[in-house]
């Protein structure tokens, strides 16, 4: 009998074994390797290995794609970047093609691709420059578009749109009031609590507001907003609020009802914030002075026009009324003594630069 010496190698992670048998006719099978160490084998040699296949034939190092060489040396997130531009109201053109953007307008607000809302963003601000009438009707479905990217996670979106609001303010002034709550609201908001950069274009479009939107229409919207439970939008809003009373002029201020403005910038005085405790100054000493300038010019004109008989019966309701006597006639205690305490120890040149004439502006 032929005996014969057979060497079977099994292989693992670890050691080669030999094992000597007795007839090559009468080895046994290896028993198979486990699945785990085969496919620690195959990863090894994956690493190890370069990737080999044939082509015509011949067995030939065959490298990766080059869209899989992108994909594994850069995140997915560095293979794209989109930078936003933001073009000042003046540096914008004109549409190509005003019917078509009329069209398309509404769908690109109200995409959730955020760069295709920039862009129809950018398309309102251009309508509304140059094509103001054509989107006159539209309004009513773009402004709550506008506000609902004011809403926006992204920045640049919020930007974006605090721009347009700017440029629909320009463009539209009062058209606009009854769709201004909303918007308002954002605006006061962003202005307050974003970042930097989205925070100065709110700041903007809210100079524009009151800039171009009337006074007389605007100063009701403004007024709930200074008793809002954030202190930060209430002193955005004392802002524009001092920026709108001057708009008024005097006559404007005497029909409004004087006494009206005055108990909503009292109010303002013990706020949380200095910058709604100064706005409520320059409101208040703009007040005082229109009331101290137009009373002295309605007494004599009433007395010239009236009879002794009359005069002796008006007496009474036209003795001099102080600013100080208005003040406590009109207010609480407390608050009157805040305003002729705010009023009384600045001097008067100091309330002789306030624009008392803002009709003429």
């Amino acid at each position: 009998m032929r005996f014969g010496i057979a060497r079977t190698c099994l292989r693992s992670s670890e050691s080669v074994t030999f094992t000597y048998g007795l007839a090559a006719n009468t080895l046994q099978d290896s028993s198979p390797l486990p699945v785990t160490e085969k496919m620690s084998e195959y990863k090894a040699s994956l690493t190890n290995t370069p990737c080999v296949g044939k082509m015509n034939g011949k067995s030939e190092d065959k490298p990766l794609p080059s869209s899989l060489a992108l994909e594994t040396e850069k995140p997915e997130g560095e293979k794209a970047t989109v930078e936003v531009e933001y073009i000042e109201s003046q540096n914008l053109n004109d549409v190509e093609d005003a019917d078509a953007v009329l069209k398309s307008v509404l769908a690109g607000l109200d995409s959730k691709d955020w760069i295709t809302v920039c862009d129809a963003l950018n398309n309102v601000r251009r309508l509304s420059i140059f094509h103001k009438e054509a989107m006159l009707h539209m309004l009513e479905k773009v402004i709550p578009l506008v506000v609902k990217s004011l809403k926006n996670p992204r920045s640049a979106v919020c930007k974006t749109a605090c721009m347009t609001s700017a440029d629909i303010f320009s463009s539209y002034n009062d058209h606009i009031t009854d769709l201004l709550d909303s918007l308002l609201t954002q605006l006061l908001l962003k202005s307050s609590q974003d970042k930097r950069f989205v925070c100065e274009a709110a700041d903007k479009a809210l100079i524009s507001m009151t800039k171009y939107v009337s006074p007389t229409l605007l100063l009701p919207k403004l007024q709930p907003c200074l008793k809002n439970r954030n202190p930060r939008i209430r002193a955005k809003a004392s802002l524009c609020f001092s920026r709108s009373v001057p708009r008024l002029g005097v006559e404007g201020i005497k029909e409004y009802g004087i006494d009206k403005l005055v108990q909503a910038a009292a109010s303002q005085l013990s706020d949380q914030l200095p910058e709604s405790r100064e706005a409520a100054r320059t409101v208040l000493l703009e007040l005082q002075t229109v009331y101290e300038n137009a009373h002295p010019l309605i007494k004599p004109e009433t007395a010239s026009s009236s009879s002794p008989s009359q005069e002796e019966e008006q007496t009474p309701e036209e003795e001099p009324v102080t600013w100080e006597f208005f003040c406590q006639s009109k207010l609480s205690a407390l608050s009157a003594q805040a305003v002729l305490r705010v009023t009384n120890v600045v001097a008067v040149t100091a309330r002789e630069g306030l624009v008392t004439t803002g009709s003429s502006s």
